[in-house]
């Protein structure tokens, strides 16, 4: 017979965790190995056995889920993890993916079939809500332009275009961010080259088309 998938849920909201504790605990594909309402106490349980999934919230009382998140990718055999929570923006899920999760559910939305989004999970799947996968289109949509900077910008470099979107000259750039007007000129050469442009307005025009500076910026 084939062993249970193995679950560690971690949330501080009461009703849902233990609404998700029962519905899992039902199916007999699934084992729940503990349950945690905050960071610390689902640090000592992941310390103690490692889920094959981690269902975690992201806003715990003690700490962030993401830091779970990447405690769980770290064990000799990483967990997958499927976040559940009440943030949608593109910030909280970004920085979700980066750390290792595979799925993203809003809590406002969950499956009527929670069980199934799991299976999806370890099959390979990334179950995501609706809005998330709207927000993940958003993200990656570059406006009137499909170019990706392969050598992104520094933060010096940030600096010197935002000053450029504003209409400032490289020596009022330059005095602004207390360095040479040379310094800047070395700045700006660099960002000409890696936006493939040749002129400050195109500079700034393409940057906005990347999302990298907005219209409020200047």
């Amino acid at each position: 017979m084939k062993a249970p998938i193995t679950i560690l849920i971690v949330e501080d909201d009461d009703d849902i965790r233990n609404h998700l504790e029962r519905v899992i605990a039902a199916d007999v594909r699934f084992k729940v190995l503990g349950t945690a309402g905050c960071l610390h106490d689902g640090v000592e349980a992941l310390s103690r056995a490692a889920p094959d999934v981690l269902l975690v919230d992201l806003g715990l009382p003690d700490g962030s889920g993401i830091d779970l998140i990447r405690a769980a990718r770290r064990l000799p055999t990483p967990s997958e993890c499927m976040v559940i929570t009440v943030h949608a923006d593109q910030h909280h899920l970004m920085t979700a993916l980066e750390a290792g999760a595979t799925g993203y559910l809003l809590k406002d939305a969950l499956p009527e079939n929670v069980c199934s989004s799991i299976i999806d999970l370890i099959h390979g799947g990334s179950p995501i809500s609706p809005l998330i996968a709207r927000a993940l289109l958003k993200r990656f949509k570059v406006a009137d332009s499909d170019v990706v900077l392969v050598d992104p910008l520094t933060e010096r470099e940030m600096d010197v275009l935002k000053g450029m979107s504003l209409g400032l000259t490289r020596k009022e750039i330059a005095r602004k961010l207390a360095v040479t007007v040379h310094t800047i000129h070395s700045h700006v050469k660099r960002i000409y080259e890696k936006l493939e442009v040749n002129s400050n307005v195109k500079a700034v025009r393409k940057a906005r088309d990347l999302r990298l500076i907005r219209e409020t910026d200047d």
